[in-house]
């Protein structure tokens, strides 16, 4: 199937297995993508990684991956340059990706060193896309778009050519999705406008980064930190992502300049009649 999308770059349609659904603590065992260039070209490989830890059972029993069949496969230090080099610059496609698979693959790039620019990508996810069209999840889009049951479910790269399968059926099926481009499709694909990767900081309709979740839910993250001084500490101690902590502290810098410039200024206003009285009355 050919994805029918205008593309300006290439676009990484990418599916990940794991050792569990903790996105802070669990790791990355098993990494497939398709990458589309802009003249349709693909590149399309599968990835084993050792995770440095044992695979849950339980998690074994969803994907099959074995601690044996990662045993000897490099850790995703060893490729995390060649992964970085194969997002870098991309728009990124996934199923439930940007709520599970993005957040995981920026906590493993974060835990090795390598600051990944999410902000300079378009995120397109089929799963938002047939949950608003149809509300099902990925075996049932498959059968319903394109025909036929899903085979080896759970396998990072079946799930990634069913992702890949659905998302041109879903392109061919509605004509007014099939006439938007990468950015137009990453907005219909999301349901809010995150500023973290994973929603816990949405933007308003001022572009403001709002809290989504806990006591200060909804609102101004900016005025939160100047209420509540210890709240960017709390999150920075806590089990959050570090995409959610990145932003804590982008905002939490802006806080620190506002105040400063404010000091600044009001450091330069020249001094009011009550303050000269006071220091005439202090000298003499």
């Amino acid at each position: 199937m050919e994805l029918k999308l205008k593309l300006e770059r290439p676009v990484v349609i990418f599916d990940i297995e794991t050792t569990g659904l903790n996105i802070t603590q669990d790791r990355i065992i098993e990494i497939s993508y398709i990458k589309v260039y802009p003249d349709h070209r693909q590149e399309k490989e599968c990835l084993r990684v050792n995770p440095g830890m044992p695979i849950p059972k339980e998690s074994t029993k969803i994907h099959h991956i074995t601690d044996d069949d990662v045993r000897d496969c490099p850790s995703f230090e060893q490729l995390a340059q060649q992964l970085f080099q194969v997002f870098n610059g991309c728009d990124i496609a996934g199923f439930n990706s940007n709520m599970f698979d993005i957040p995981v693959l920026d906590e493993e790039f974060n835990r090795v060193g390598i600051d990944f620019d999410w902000s300079k990508c378009h995120f397109i996810d089929a799963q938002t896309i047939f949950h608003k069209k149809e509300k099902r999840d990925l075996a049932a889009a498959c059968m319903f778009y394109c025909g036929h049951e899903m085979e080896n479910h759970h396998s990072s790269m079946a799930d990634t050519q069913t992702t890949y399968d659905v998302l041109c059926a879903q392109l061919e099926r509605y004509d007014d999705l099939g006439q938007k481009d990468v950015a137009q499709l990453s907005e219909y694909s999301s349901h809010s406008k995150f500023a973290d990767l994973k929603g816990f900081i949405i933007y308003n309709e001022k572009n403001q980064e709002v809290v989504n979740f806990g006591k200060h839910k909804g609102k101004v993250l900016e005025e939160v930190l100047l209420s509540d001084h210890g709240y960017a500490n709390w999150v920075r101690r806590s089990d959050f992502p570090a995409s959610t902590k990145r932003v804590f502290a982008r905002v939490q810098q802006r806080v620190r300049e506002h105040e400063a410039e404010a000091k600044r200024q009001r450091d330069q206003q020249p001094p009011t009649a009550d303050q000269l009285e006071r220091l005439r009355n202090k000298f003499n």
